[in-house]
């Protein structure tokens, strides 16, 4: 793997980064705030910020990056990509579960609902995230669509996954800013009270986080390898799986193997060919 070094700091910083935003989400909310509870209050809004945090953010960029973890390139890939929607369906999971929080907490209070450009970005995120994950086991997971389908959806997958999560970054940073500004009152937001600047801190750590993900998800020297392995059978008998999160759709080995053998037939034929000529010329 070139790089193999700088992969593994930008590695660990993302996942140090990620695990002090979780942190720094638990502190705001039990030390800034009312706690966690599920009792239409405050504390049951708190769980938006902190299940959004654990599982779109943190959880999510893992299943992101983890088709180039180098030491699960030796792993089957399906088992990779059981991994991957493993992730990203408990990442979907904790979304539903804070919008359910929100929801809640706005009708207890008489709040309006979606009201909010922070709103409209955040739940759009959630549909088309659900969407990419159906999608995604539908084509990629089952054994049923055919190679030329997933090669075609294979780069908007890709792509629609990135946008979403750095959608999803760019909400968070919406939603911190308009809880501080109608929470903090007095002190102000705009005094930057500690709350403020703890919250803001934890806005950095997401976008840097977020950065590092993206960097190591896009850098193409990073990708995984197509698979050298020998066909394996579908089971409804098709053609091989052969798709993953960031390689094409052939059966390399297979493809190289029936290359060599026909140009091996060829060179035979051409030199058989030669000598019948050198045998015609020599008996004339």
């Amino acid at each position: 793997m070139e790089g193999y070094g700088l992969f593994l700091v930008l590695l660990v910083s993302a996942l140090l980064l990620g695990f002090l935003s979780v942190l720094f989400a638990l502190v705001w909310v039990f030390h800034y705030r009312e706690g966690l509870s599920w009792d239409g209050g405050s504390a049951e809004f708190n769980w938006h910020p902190v299940l959004i945090i654990t599982g779109f953010i943190f959880i999510q960029g893992i299943a992101i990056i983890v088709y180039r973890l180098p030491w699960t390139w030796k792993c089957s890939k399906l088992l990779i990509k059981f991994i991957h929607a493993g992730l990203n369906t408990i990442a979907m999971i904790l979304a539903i579960v804070s919008l359910v929080a929100v929801f809640d907490f706005h009708n207890a209070k008489n709040i309006p609902n979606m009201y909010s450009l922070h709103s409209w970005i955040g739940l759009t995120a959630v549909i088309f995230y659900t969407l990419q994950l159906v999608l995604g086991f539908a084509v990629f997971l089952l054994p049923f669509a055919p190679v030329s389908l997933r090669a075609s959806l294979m780069p908007i997958h890709i792509y629609s996954g990135l946008l979403i999560f750095a959608t999803v970054i760019a909400t968070a940073l919406m939603g911190f800013t308009e809880k501080l500004i109608f929470a903090l009152k007095t002190p102000a937001y705009s005094t930057s009270p500690p709350e403020a600047i703890f919250v803001n801190t934890l806005g950095l750590l997401i976008v840097i986080f977020g950065a590092l993900i993206l960097w190591m998800a896009t850098r193409p020297h990073w990708k995984r390898p197509p698979e050298q392995n020998s066909k394996i059978q579908q089971p409804n008998g098709g053609t091989p799986e052969g798709t993953e999160e960031e390689s094409t759709m052939t059966d390399c080995s297979n493809t190289d193997k029936s290359d060599v053998e026909f140009n091996s037939e060829a060179a035979a034929r051409k030199r058989n060919l030669k000598l019948d000529e050198v045998g015609q010329r020599s008996t004339m």
